[in-house]
């Protein structure tokens, strides 16, 4: 099938582009042209026509790339047109009158340039980051990743246990031929090197992901201390209903910021209380589980019913900050308990110290986005891909010392394919050609 699409946002803009690609981009092109095909890769003004009429869509520029020579792989067209919803309508309707061609999936692109071979599976992954990019520190970290550094590192590893693995298996198939003491020798240095190498990758503190994804915090405390006011403060909008009733928020609710060049998701959640109320509970228990998973807590409760003690106590801790609010209504000094801990007295209502509660957060956000030139996780797929491929080759090294070949071989597979699944390249092929370069089996 021949797909097409909208390549830029939806809306209206000065200019658009329809995306073509598949064997009938060809008859796409001419179709709606009433000529010739363009000068590959030359921008080439054109009137584009309503498929079989004279009946004009627009002029615009179209840009031709004959496959393999193209992002998909493929034969691949792109009409630069204006950027109305009428215009781009119309277009569309013409190329889905077309035999074989309709409206590509979402990413279906970027699938087939991963399919056909264009790009591996960590930069079709960078790419979606690139796009969703909203920080500086988020572009970085995608043009980073599309650079293909990761993808050599990990390649890098595979190829270093494809050639181990060819020793092995050259040991199982031919179980009376000696191999050279040094092959054995590197086996085990090899091996352990890998395992080093996996092993500093994994100790990042998930800094990758925290940039992808965002800074996690969880706004937490008992009701009506401010919580949701906080939140609507911090993102300069109402995103939380806020009300003198106790337990108005019951869910969830995030926001996403950036906090000088720092992704960041607040969250909103439930008062924490006794409540018999069911459906208050479950929200009770999706805002501790927030509270647990987030990178940092901030702990609000109120001056004038200090409330800070049992679950809010404990969630004290180097990841968390207190925040007393309604400082506007406070009479006396806080009490000595209080002032142990790290706090910042703030006034919403009055927005009085909110700057002081901004300024604690990022000297908390720059401690935990320490980025560094080896970033090479950014999903939880690549980290449990990694995981598990450290978990085959200790195996292997148990079973390769108990000269258990055969099993050790097994665990050597099974590792290489998740450090293969990382970049989307799994070719057993490969171990074939390294044995015979190798050892010249055959001759």
């Amino acid at each position: 099938m021949t797909i097409y699409a909208l390549s830029t946002g939806p809306g209206i803009s000065g200019i658009a582009i329809v995306r073509v690609s598949g064997e009938n981009t060809k008859k796409v092109i001419k179709l709606l042209t009433n000529t010739a095909l363009p000068v590959p890769r030359v921008a080439t003004l054109r009137k584009i026509y309503k498929i079989n009429t004279s009946e004009l869509i627009d002029e615009g520029i179209i840009l031709w790339f004959p496959g393999p020579e193209s992002y998909t792989g493929e034969d691949m067209a792109e009409f630069h047109i204006h950027g109305s919803k009428a215009v781009i309508d119309a277009l569309h309707r013409s190329i889905s009158k077309i035999e074989d061609c309709r409206l590509a999936n979402p990413g279906e692109f970027t699938k087939l340039a991963f399919q056909n071979g264009k790009i591996n599976l960590l930069k079709a992954e960078s790419i979606a980051d690139l796009i969703s990019a909203e920080t500086e520190i988020q572009r970085q970290q995608a043009i980073k990743i599309m650079n293909g550094k990761s993808a050599d590192k990990f390649n890098s590893l595979r190829e270093k246990l494809l050639k181990i693995l060819s020793h092995v298996e050259a040991k199982i198939d031919f179980p009376d031929e000696e191999l050279p003491k040094d092959i054995l020798k590197n086996i085990k240095k090899i091996s352990s090197e890998v395992i080093l190498n996996i092993k500093k990758i994994l100790d990042d503190q998930k800094v990758g992901e925290r940039i992808r994804e965002g800074f996690k915090i969880a706004i937490i405390g008992p009701t009506n201390a401010g919580k949701s006011s906080l939140l609507n403060q911090l993102s300069n909008r109402d995103a939380a209903i806020v009300s003198e009733i106790a337990g108005t928020t019951r869910d969830v609710i995030e926001t996403h910021l950036n906090i000088d060049g720092y992704p960041v998701v607040v969250s909103d959640t439930a008062g924490i209380r006794d409540s018999k109320n069911e459906i208050e509970k479950k929200g009770i228990k999706l805002a501790l589980d927030k509270a647990e998973n987030a990178d940092l807590k901030l702990i609000v409760i109120d001056v004038k019913s200090i409330d800070f003690k049992g679950v809010l106590k404990e969630l004290m801790d180097e990841n968390a900050i207190l925040v007393v609010n309604k400082s506007d209504l406070l009479k006396e000094d806080l009490s000595p308990e209080i002032k142990n801990f790290e706090h910042v007295l703030i006034s919403v209502k009055n927005n009085h110290n909110v700057e002081d509660l901004i300024f604690k957060i990022k000297n908390k956000l720059k401690n935990k986005f320490i980025t560094s030139e080896d970033i090479l996780i950014t999903r939880e797929r690549h980290r449990q891909h990694l995981e598990q491929s450290l978990d085959y080759l200790k195996n292997f090294e148990e079973k390769n010392e108990a000269e258990d070949f055969d099993k050790a071989a097994e665990d050597l597979r099974l590792a290489t394919r998740h450090l293969g699944m990382i970049v989307g390249k799994i070719d057993v092929e490969e171990i074939l050609g390294s044995i015979f370069n190798d050892f010249c089996i055959g001759k």
